[in-house]
This record gives C-alpha cells, structure tokens and sequence, in this order.
C-alpha cells in the first residue's frame, strides 16, 4: 500500500487508517463529528497527497486540454477551472481542476482513485497536438486549510504574505527551496486554500498548521463536508453511468466549444430521464449508498450519498430518482435493511457555501 509524505504524522496522532485508492489514508483522528465541526466552526487540516497531478506542455497545451474537458480554458493565468472529462457517449471519466500556469503549461488535479484511469485517457487522445505529458503524482504532496479561520491563518502558516485570492482563483510563490502552488479551492463547501508543493514543503506546511491550531482531520469528515456542501463524488454522484446534466453539473460544460462527449452532451442535456435530488428521511435510519429508492412498491431510484450529519436533525441523501419523482416534496421511501422509511424530496441545499466571491 502506498503512503503519502505525511504517513509518519498521522501514525503519531494515532489516526484510524484506511485503504484508499491504494494508500494508507487517515479515516479520522479524535472523529468525524469533531472534525466535521472543526471545518465549520474553525480550521481543519487535511491530507490529499493522494490526488494525482498530470502536467501538459506544450505549444497546443491550451487546445488539447480544451479538447479533453467539457469546460472552457482560458489563458488566465489565475483561474482555477472546474472541468470533466467525459467519454464519447458523454458519461464521466473524472471530473478535476484544470490550472493554467503558462499558456503552454497546464496542471489537471485529477481524483486518486482514478489517477491510472485518467492517464490511459489523457495519453489516448494526443494525436495531433505537440504536447508532452508527464505524471507528477508521485513527486509532489498536497494539503487542504478548511474553514472560516482559513484566510486569517493562512499567512502565519505560509510565513509570507498572499496575493488577495478569490474563490477558484491560484498564486505561485516562492517557498523553502522551491516554490508552492496556493488556491482558494476546497472540498468542503467553507472558505480555504489548497497547497500543492514537494513533499519537504508540505510537511513543514503541516507542521506549521497544526502548531497554529488547524485540527486535522481524516476522509470521514470530507466525506460528510462535501456531501453536506453538494458537491460530487466519482462512483457516487458521477460516473462512468451517470452523466453531467443528470448530476447537474451542467454549469461546467460549454457546448459552443469542441470536446470529447460533446455531440452526445447535446443530446442528452434535454432528454432527462433521472437526475440527483435531495432527500430528507421522515423516520430513523440511515441511508447509505446503493440502498434503492421506491415510490409505493415501484423502485425509482438509488442513493448515491448519505448520511445523519452532526449539525443537522434528520437524515439527509443523495439520491439519483426517475424524473417523475424529482418534484420537491415527493413522497418516497428508502429500502434500509428490512424496513422501508419514508422520506421526500428536497432541495441540495444542505449547507450554504461560504467562498469568498
């Protein structure tokens, strides 16, 4: 199994350890409640060395990267650009973060358990364009600072003073030896940065956080974070099986532009037959993943994602429904074990994001 650079220190706060996508990964560390309300209340600290990182170069980098993903990239230089890359029948490879250094230099952050995937992908479709493609994944780590204490924290932890950054927006700045890439990004719904560098950096990034009081927290709590916040998960809310206008993602296609998926896209954005809604449980459980949906004895869909979260009363999900069901407050019910809770329909709205725009 594979470890990321900051394997040591997560043994040393006596973490509960997981596999994913390959690597020993923290789960949790005093839990996912505390950690959960740590990141809404505070500063979390989290750990996504795992993630991958393809770098393009190039003359037609800028062209071939637009021809890969359904978003528009542009050549500025500060943008960060949230993008998928879909298959021809306009399903999802991966959905990733597209960052511009250079018109001829281009970064793709592409999710950990896809990072083998996504290369076949990418290497696949380069005919045509001079373009070279190196896989960085394993040469640099990545931290994420998370929550309202992030933009008054940041500069004590980097120890040198940040460029005003927005929301989606990125900086490169000297740091240590080398540099680091900083971007007001996360996964979580709060305002906060994510720090991309060489493992050295990293961890004295963390050391620095931690010192300065960023509770660490596992992939337990950025599970319950970004479900809370409404923002996808690959295998749950998209996939190779649930395309973008169903996942409604459809903010990040741009269909006045060529793309791999593109024809197919066109098609389908008007002809919904599912898509993910909300749902609120009316009674006690908890809905998980893959449990299916039923209107009276009909099943008419399946949860993607659910949870009781800490701050929240009732049980909330994700759920890919039958159109005919979507209505906001349609009854339903939930297949849990052997009993069939009753539930409706309901907004995405779990949390209201607090970016700074």
């Amino acid at each position: 199994m594979k470890q990321t650079t900051l394997h040591d220190k997560h043994l040393a706060l006596n973490a509960k350890m997981i596999d994913y996508a390959g690597y020993d990964m923290p789960v949790s560390y005093a839990g996912i409640q505390q950690e959960h309300l740590a990141v809404r209340t505070g500063l979390g600290i989290f750990d996504v060395s795992h993630m991958g990182e393809f770098l393009i170069t190039g003359k037609d980098a800028l062209g071939y990267v637009n021809r890969l993903v359904t978003n528009t990239v542009t050549a500025d230089l500060s943008k960060v650009t949230y993008a998928l890359m879909c298959d021809e029948q306009g399903f999802v490879v991966d959905d990733l973060l597209v960052y511009v250094i250079k018109p001829d230099e281009i970064l793709l952050v592409v999710n950990a358990g896809n990072i083998d995937k996504d290369w076949d992908w990418v290497n696949r479709h380069t005919e045509g364009y001079a373009v070279d493609i190196r896989n960085l994944s394993e040469g640099f780590s990545q931290i994420a600072l998370q929550g309202p204490e992030a933009q008054h924290s940041i500069h004590a932890i980097l120890g040198v003073e940040l460029p005003d950054l927005l929301f989606m927006t990125f900086t490169v700045i000297p740091y240590g030896d080398g540099h680091v890439l900083v971007s007001r990004t996360g996964y979580t719904g709060e305002d906060g940065f994510e720090i991309y560098g060489q493992h050295d950096a990293i961890r004295t990034l963390w050391d620095n956080a931690t010192t300065l009081g960023a509770v660490p927290c596992g992939l337990g709590a950025r599970d319950t974070l970004r479900f809370e916040a409404n923002l996808p998960l690959y295998g749950h809310e998209i996939s190779e099986s649930i395309h973008p206008y169903e996942a409604g993602l459809g903010f990040a296609i741009k269909l006045d532009k060529p793309f791999i998926g593109r024809d197919a896209l066109a098609e389908l954005k008007d002809k919904l037959s599912r898509k993910i809604v909300g749902l609120e449980l009316l009674e006690k459980g908890i809905p998980r993943h893959g449990y299916p949906v039923y209107h009276e004895d009909t099943q008419v869909g399946v949860i993607t994602t659910g949870y009781l979260l800490p701050n929240q009363e009732k049980p909330l999900a994700l759920a890919l429904v039958d159109m005919a069901y979507t209505a906001i407050g349609a009854a339903l019910s939930v297949q849990i074990r052997n009993n069939r809770v009753q539930a409706k329909v309901r907004n995405r709205k779990f949390h209201l994001k607090n970016y700074k725009k």
